[in-house]
């Protein structure tokens, strides 16, 4: 039987631990096995909580004044007490599981959750929500898909720079890149009679070739967006 001096110890300590906590969860069980119980502590702790089972008298002086206190008349019978300062849902998790799948060992007596009293269904549905971890993995994710996006549509544009180029010199009907054809003398001479007066020498740019160069314009910035990578829909 402990001392009254450790009674006072083990009340100082977890009473401090509970005091900086942000979710505590309170279970009974009965028939426990040591490796069933082992089985649980594991969990727990993989989960980065802590456990303990606990005399209901201690418990209900170390939740007295705290965010805790409401689970007072749930303090009957055989009392555990898993808590945890971190992430609630990774204990919600770890908890929900391990009731499910040894029901016929433990029971959810009751559990608070940021100040909140919260039942074994409720405790379920938070159970279902996903981690923090599992938010900034989503996060960066996304980040990450729309950095790429960008990517692409940077080096397209090179690309389509010369897809213009080359709808260009299929408009005006000889290879991309090649010289125009030189006029002899005596065509540019009959060129220049036969032009009516105010009109623009025949080697000015075209009307023709001006509506050449926007539709390749137009043809290159689809390509730009249909080869930029849709975006990932938001994680429920």
């Amino acid at each position: 039987m402990k001392s009254r001096e450790t009674k006072a110890q083990d009340l100082a300590a977890l009473t401090e631990s509970l005091a900086s906590s942000k979710s505590a969860m309170v279970v009974s069980f009965s028939g426990l096995t040591v490796g069933k119980d082992q089985e649980f502590r594991n969990s727990i702790r993989e989960a980065g909580a802590k456990y303990q089972v606990v005399k209901n008298t201690l418990a209900r002086i170390a939740v007295k004044g705290t965010q805790f206190e409401d689970v007072s008349d749930s303090l009957k019978g055989v009392t555990a007490i898993a808590w945890t300062d971190d992430d609630p849902v990774v204990l919600s998790k770890a908890i929900s599981k391990f009731m499910k799948d040894n029901a016929d060992i433990y029971t959810f007596k009751t559990g608070v959750v940021d100040g909140k009293l919260v039942d074994l269904q409720q405790l379920g549905v938070i159970a279902s929500l996903p981690s923090k971890e599992e938010l900034i993995s989503k996060l960066l994710y996304v980040l990450n898909a729309q950095a790429q996006r960008i990517v692409t549509v940077i080096n397209a544009v090179p690309r389509n720079l010369a897809v213009v180029v080359d709808q260009i010199g299929k408009q005006e009907g000889r290879a991309p890149g090649s010289p125009a054809a030189e006029a002899s003398p005596a065509e540019e001479a009959k060129a220049t009679d036969a032009a009516p007066a105010g009109e623009a020498p025949a080697d000015a740019p075209t009307e023709a070739t001006e509506e050449a160069v926007a539709a390749a314009a137009d043809d290159a910035a689809e390509t730009v967006v249909e080869e930029a990578p849709a975006e990932e829909p938001a994680a429920e």
